[in-house]
């Protein structure tokens, strides 16, 4: 009877022929699928913000949050997406000599972009929704909280917590793509999710929500006296760091480094390494 998975080395064989359809993707296509995945994303942090605002107790949040934030990725293995974390991995199919550089680079610049498109523009839903209300601007107020936490992050900690999180990432997608059946896809990407979120580790495209979310909230004043009532933060220094130089410079740029170290070097390069075929 055949196994309703695959074997290792053949799921990094299977990376690498997808690889070489990613990298060849149509340009509209590609910028579509990079919209998709960043909204599914965005759809998992807005849900999981929304049920833990209100749960004090961290580990209880960060749990209960990673429960919820799952979907996100999971939406992306059955509908299909373009995920820019994920395609950190190109680089198996660029060890295997069967992609350039340029065209890894190209997909990696056209997917993040429209990673943050997509994420963006559901910021705006969510807000426009009317959201953030909930809890008498409570959700509002939390959406800020999260955003000024990962907006004032030291360099190197948000780089080495971006290379933890697309460890856990990867192999989410590598143990997803090793199942058959739909069931066991789900059930393998939900716990390295679970426990990436858990712990609390830096996801460039997720902040692509996180953090454009609670610029936005901050454009309301009932969200922004919440956030200094319950969190003690003034005004002033919610608009003077919810800047588009902390959502790029702080956050993104070392998070985006430590995204690529941890899927594409460790992740991609390692398991490549470990599994490619030797040459006759």
């Amino acid at each position: 009877m055949d196994n309703n998975f695959f074997a290792p080395a053949q799921i990094v064989e299977n990376n690498i022929k997808g690889g070489v359809n990613k990298a060849n993707l149509k340009l509209f296509k590609m910028i579509l699928l990079g919209i998709f995945a960043g909204m599914f994303i965005a759809i998992g942090a807005e849900g999981s913000n929304l049920a833990v605002h209100n749960i004090s107790d961290v580990g209880l949040a960060r749990t209960l949050a990673g429960a919820i934030f799952p979907v996100g990725l999971m939406m992306i293995v059955v509908v299909g997406g373009e995920l820019f974390t994920g395609n950190c991995m190109l680089t198996m199919a660029l060890a295997d000599k069967k992609i350039t550089v340029l065209q890894m680079l190209r997909n990696w610049v056209v997917v993040y972009f429209s990673n943050m498109l997509g994420a963006v523009l559901t910021a705006l839903f969510v807000f426009l929704s009317g959201q953030y209300d909930y809890s008498a601007g409570g959700l509002g107020a939390y959406t800020i909280k999260v955003a000024m936490g990962k907006s004032g992050m030291d360099f190197s900690k948000a780089v080495f917590s971006g290379v933890m999180c697309n460890i856990l990432v990867c192999v989410a997608v590598l143990m997803a793509a090793s199942a058959k059946d739909i069931a066991g896809k789900l059930f393998a990407a939900f716990f390295p999710i679970l426990v990436f979120v858990t712990s609390g580790f830096e996801h460039c495209v997720a902040n692509m929500y996180y953090i454009p979310s609670g610029m936005i909230a901050a454009s309301n004043d009932t969200y922004v006296n919440k956030a200094c009532e319950l969190y003690g933060y003034t005004a002033e220094q919610i608009h003077n760091q919810l800047t588009m130089g902390n959502f790029f410079g702080t956050n993104l740029l070392p998070v985006t480094i430590g995204n690529i170290i941890g899927g594409g070097v460790i992740v991609g390069l390692g398991l490549y390494m470990i599994n490619r075929k030797k040459e006759a």
